[in-house]
């Protein structure tokens, strides 16, 4: 099944390819403990910052609850439950993305919850950036995420954006499949 999602996902971005767009700049790039810069999406102040406690270290995002507040609320919502701890981040692409946040580990498992599509103006997949993946139906998000690891334009208008990593980025770069999120709290 993971080899299914996984053509799937390069068909789309195969049909996609040829209609990236540009990304918005919010208030200057990001730069994380490690002097690298990361994207520039739009950053706000006072929106709840994850923790990510993961076996090869730590790193934090800003979660866009106020630009992106259904699914910021949702991931939230799961991160306060403890829904998180202990998975696996499931699905590693170079040069794209690492995935994470399905309980069956395989990348076919969810939450009970479903939550729509949101597209936001000016959230864009650039490096560093939270995703929110789904399957073919739009509306079909739940909590499995993913963290780009450069900029991904192509999927641009077609995945929510609702995060970008602040600090640690370095750690998010040494992650592969099967390492574990050993803990997800919410500052």
């Amino acid at each position: 099944m993971q080899k299914y999602t996984f053509v799937l996902l390069i068909v789309l971005i195969a049909l996609v390819g040829c209609t990236t767009q540009q990304g918005i700049s919010g208030n200057g790039n990001t730069v994380n403990s490690n002097n690298q810069t990361l994207g520039d999406n739009l950053q706000q102040e006072k929106n709840p910052i994850a923790v990510f406690k993961t076996n090869k270290g730590t790193f934090k995002a800003e979660i866009y609850a106020d630009k992106a507040p259904i699914t910021g609320k949702n991931f939230v919502e799961l991160a306060k439950s403890g829904f998180y701890n202990g998975l696996s981040f499931h699905r590693y692409v170079e040069g794209f993305v690492i995935q994470g946040g399905d309980p069956k580990g395989d990348g076919t498992g969810g939450s009970s919850k479903k939550i729509p599509l949101e597209i936001v103006p000016g959230l864009t997949h650039v490096k560093g950036s939270l995703g929110m993946a789904r399957s073919q139906d739009p509306n079909s998000a739940s909590s499995q995420f993913y963290v780009s690891l450069e900029d991904i334009h192509q999927l641009d208008g077609n995945y929510a954006v609702f995060g970008q990593v602040t600090d640690g980025f370095g750690v998010v770069q040494q992650l592969r499949q099967g390492d574990i999120i050993e803990r997800v709290s919410i500052e």
